[in-house]
């Protein structure tokens, strides 16, 4: 079974190199000066994890591109109850990238 560190070397192996994190307002790609408008992001994958000995402590990362600027980048999130809500809303307002 993968990691999240195996999957995270995968992803920026196959050219997705940002990082993004939440901020009030949208998806900051770190180390830019661009926030993204979660719509403007494509989910072109999803890989759930949950943990060994519990199974709260879960995450999901998020394999994004966006469509504006044609960067892609990942994003990691706490998955289940302990999802902080800025994340959360960040994740619901997320494109699907498999629907286009």
């Amino acid at each position: 079974m993968e990691t999240l560190s195996e999957a995270i070397a995968r992803l920026t192996a196959a050219g997705y190199t940002l990082d993004f994190r939440a901020e009030t307002g949208g998806l900051r790609a770190v180390g830019t000066d661009c926030l993204h408008v979660p719509e403007s992001l494509l989910v072109e994958e999803i890989v759930r994890f949950e943990g060994a000995s519990d199974p709260q402590d879960s995450a999901a990362l998020f394999a994004l591109r966006c469509v504006t600027h044609g960067v892609r980048g990942t994003y990691v999130v706490a998955y289940g109850p302990s999802m902080d809500p800025l994340d959360a809303e960040m994740v619901r307002r997320l494109g699907d990238g498999r629907r286009r």
